[in-house]
């Protein structure tokens, strides 16, 4: 059996009823163990259609990865219990009275099926899911830079919607996550099952689509709109920036982060860092320069840190190759090509 620990933020009490009492978790058992959630993809597909996204659900079914199928059926045997604590603090949390073990156990056999957890930390239940990234260390660095209060958020590569709990606790009135990985968007189909029926006043507010930023359509513009780890992905990061100027109206505050280089950009012969789709780690005044030429000439380096194993690492939950594999062993200021280490920079763009 994993191991089970408490639950490491301070919570937040809600009215729903206990997670498991012993007695519900006999009433509900079956032979294989606890129900499975009402079919959590209905509900999901149901939200998205709620919010016109109907384009989100087709994007889903259409795109038939390998895996899907497995990752799915994980999703479906999600065990129908109700968190009576949450927190959006560090470690993204739903959970309340211990479960039975058989329940326990379901639950850690499904969310073990959607590995690799790259975004992260969450705790669900006492399941620590220790994800790739330790991406409370990123967003400890960004926050004291931003006012979120009220805003409609678009988080552009938003992966498993990590980030849009921890906008809704600086708060945000609600995140529009959006990225084409189907594990992703599954995963936080998991998270949010439980988030959304453990408190009151966030179901829904945080959504993640499986959809490309220039397929995204929106009904209006956002009030913040952020891309973080995307542009060196993108052939052409001028267009990428020019797409995020689309979903922007006078006053859209834009959080625009990358990996950077000093002096000129960097072009990578074929892999940088073992990451094959880079194709160009910009310097800060690049990324100024870009910024400038959409029409968001104020803008605010508001960190530089260079990116280290303790940020991103390889775990249980994502057991493959991290960020260690990808240094120097004789140099850690290099990567294995030669370059110089990952470090990225977040800048803060407003219009003048």
């Amino acid at each position: 059996m994993a191991s089970r620990r408490g639950d490491p933020n301070a919570p937040v009490r809600t009215r729903g009823r206990p997670a498991t009492s012993k007695k519900h978790a006999a009433d509900s058992a079956a032979p294989a163990g606890t129900s499975p959630a009402p079919r959590v993809l209905d509900t999901l597909f149901e939200a998205w259609r709620a919010a016109g996204a109907e384009y989100a659900v087709e994007a889903l079914r259409n795109r038939r990865h390998g895996d899907l199928p497995r990752w799915m059926a994980a999703l479906e045997t999600l065990p129908d219990v109700r968190p009576t604590e949450v927190s959006l603090g560090a470690t993204v949390s739903a959970g309340g009275e211990s479960l039975n073990d058989t329940t326990y156990e379901q639950l850690h056999r499904a969310l073990r099926g959607l590995i690799p957890w790259r975004k992260g930390p969450f705790h669900l239940f006492g399941i620590d899911i220790d994800s790739e990234w330790r991406s409370d260390l990123k967003w400890a660095r960004i926050v004291d830079h931003l006012d979120l209060d009220g805003s409609r958020v678009l988080d552009v590569g938003s992966g498993n919607g990590y980030y849009g709990w921890r906008m809704l606790e600086a708060g945000a009135r609600s995140v529009t996550g959006i990225d084409p990985s189907q594990l992703a968007t599954l995963q936080h189909a998991a998270v949010a099952h439980y988030m959304d029926r453990g408190a009151a006043g966030i179901a829904n507010r945080n959504t993640v689509l499986p959809v490309r930023l220039e397929d995204f359509e929106a009904g209006e513009p956002y009030d913040v709109v952020f891309s973080m780890g995307v542009v060196y992905h993108r052939r052409d990061p001028m267009a990428h920036v020019q797409h995020l100027v689309r979903h922007t109206h006078a006053r859209t505050t834009l959080v625009l982060e990358s990996l950077v280089v000093d002096g000129a950009p960097l072009e990578p012969r074929e892999r940088y860092a073992r990451m094959r789709n880079i194709w160009l780690v910009p310097d800060i005044g690049t990324l100024c320069s870009w910024l400038e030429a959409v029409g968001f000439g104020f803008t605010q380096v508001a960190d530089v840190s260079p990116t280290t194993p303790r940020e991103q690492r390889s775990t249980d939950w994502m057991p493959f190759e991290s960020l260690r594999d990808a240094l120097d062993r004789a140099d850690p200021a290099l990567t294995i090509e030669g370059y110089p280490a990952p470090k990225r920079a977040v800048m803060i763009a407003r219009r003048p």
